[in-house]
């Protein structure tokens, strides 16, 4: 009985409706859900609310009615480092679940998911994925960088400073002027963190229209970018262009190969993984290790590069690293959301003369993309290590176990963390956590520290997508559930080896868990 509201039937709906400010021609036009994750608690976020009535009026001017919910956000840079962290994964869930039964509940026939901030976009693409309503996802933009003392910087930055202020290497007073100028504005985190990593895979799996998620948060250019994604909905819904013939193989594919090619955030794993079991693509960790050994990184981004995701923007996009795999034939010409191909939407994509971010394929940053998955007896569900920056190879050192973030961080302030070591932390995953924590104060503390070279770490946690250095993640099985984590002790030799993908301690693990 849902969806014809001229039915006498629907006299009550009407009603309802007609209380909110809809007319008879509104309820006789397609409702279109604008699906948004606004909140003021974080910048990432805080625009969505002013960009979706430009989205809700293009959907209008091409025939549609808007009808706009929201949902939740956890901001993980206001949460690292505390408890509330343990919220921000199982944020995702909800986030999804939310949207899709709002949209389910009042039959939409179509959805814009406007997204910001890192388990927003997965979430999004996730309830989209379930609904299989003519969708198009809109990332809300990057946030420009600050100024501190003539430089470009990041919230990465002041994550790292807090760690060079312990050390004695920074003063108080310098680290609250950074603290003051890194986030100028709206926008999610500058660099390719999680946010950014993601909206470039949107753009990648032909969900997002190419261009669109590149303008920063506060490009007046942004405003347009948004109507027009209200008229493309639209578009979408009288074409029947449907998610499920989006997402597929070839598309998640592409995901990976944009998130190996610019050295994005580790957490793409996680959300490329729980998109795919949404849309049904039967696709397994050894596949981010297949397709990042065969796409060279070409973007030189933060946090182990040098540029901003507006930086990349200014090069020439996400669509010039897509259309420079194209050409190198290391993606595939997968449809999109506007009814034509990727090879198509990327074609007239330019440099920018003199642009620095984006290399060749034939004489790329890395050979190799920016993710690893490592086994071994350590890790024999595997574990994901992102190969950023100058990232050595190998490191053979002796572990410091601690069974938590909390421990880890006091031990780094304090000093007690040596070159040569190897931090352990433990407890994190999950189920031990629970909710898998980021560690990004402990790996940008080791940054700060001047010890990114000489420490390494590994967590069944997992890091933010600033994080950089020999940081291994998302150790398999976790310490929680008995995996081999949870039987390292003080001293023991551990080998992290990225070119055998070898994850190693040498102990007699078998002994040990039999007293665990």
């Amino acid at each position: 009985m849902s969806g014809n509201y001229s039915d006498p039937q629907r006299a009550p709906a009407r009603a309802m409706l007609k209380a909110t400010g809809l007319t008879d021609t509104d309820l006789n036009r397609p409702f279109v859900g604008i699906l948004n994750s606004w909140t003021d608690v974080t910048p990432c976020n805080m625009h969505l609310r002013d960009l979706a009535e430009h989205v809700k009026a293009g959907v209008r001017a091409a025939g549609g009615t808007p009808i706009e919910f929201n949902t939740i956000a956890v901001s993980d840079g206001v949460c690292m480092g505390t408890d509330g962290m343990r919220a921000s994964l199982v944020s995702r869930e909800v986030i999804a679940d939310s949207a899709e039964l709002a949209a389910f509940a009042h039959d939409m026939k179509a959805v814009v998911a406007l997204c910001g901030c890192d388990k927003t976009i997965p979430g999004m693409v996730m309830a989209v994925a379930r609904l299989n309503l003519p969708s198009v996802v809109l990332y809300g933009g990057s946030i420009m960088p600050g100024m501190h003392r003539g430089q470009p910087v990041t919230v990465q930055d002041v994550f790292e400073a807090v760690g060079a202020h312990a050390r004695g290497h920074m003063s108080t007073a310098e680290l609250d002027e950074l603290a003051d100028n890194a986030c100028p504005g709206a926008g999610a985190c500058g660099g390719q963190f999680t946010a950014n990593t993601m909206a470039s895979t949107l753009t990648a799996m032909g969900l997002s229209p190419v261009g669109f998620n590149d303008v920063p948060a506060t490009d007046p250019r942004k405003v347009d970018v948004a109507f027009a994604t209200g008229e493309l909905v639209m578009d979408a819904l009288k074409a029947d262009r449907r998610p499920d013939s989006l997402l597929t193989r070839e598309s998640l594919e592409n995901a990976i190969a944009m998130v190996a090619t610019t050295a994005g955030s580790t957490n793409a794993v996680l959300h490329l993984l729980a998109i795919a079991r949404e849309s049904g693509v039967d696709l397994s960790l050894d596949d981010f290790d297949l397709v990042s050994k065969r796409t060279p990184v070409l973007a030189d981004l933060k946090p182990g590069g040098r540029f901003t995701a507006p930086e990349l923007t200014a090069a020439g996009g996400v669509a010039l690293l897509a259309q420079r795999l194209l050409e190198a034939d290391l993606i595939h010409d997968i449809p999109t959301v506007t009814g034509r191909r990727l090879g198509q939407e990327v074609a007239a994509a330019q440099a920018t003369p003199d642009q620095r971010v984006v290399r060749s394929t034939s004489h790329p940053l890395k050979p190799q993309g920016g993710l690893a998955i490592l086994r071994g007896n350590l890790a024999p569900e595997g574990a994901v290590v992102k190969m950023s920056g100058d990232v050595r190879r190998r490191h053979v050192g002796p572990a410091r176990v601690f069974d938590g973030e909390d421990a880890a961080f006091a031990a780094l302030q304090t000093g007690l963390i040596k070159r040569g070591d190897v931090v352990v932390i433990r407890n994190e995953g999950p189920v031990g956590g629970p909710g898998m924590r980021e560690m990004l104060a402990v790996t940008a503390a080791v940054v700060g520290q001047g010890m990114a070279d000489d420490v390494a770490l590994i967590t069944d946690g997992r890091f933010s997508g600033a994080t950089h250095g020999m940081m291994v993640g998302h150790v398999a099985p976790e310490s929680a559930v008995g995996g081999p984590i949870a039987l390292i002790e003080e001293g023991d030799l551990i080998t992290i080896d990225i070119d055998t993908r070898a994850l190693s301690v040498d102990a007699d693990l078998a002994a040990r868990a039999e007293g665990w």
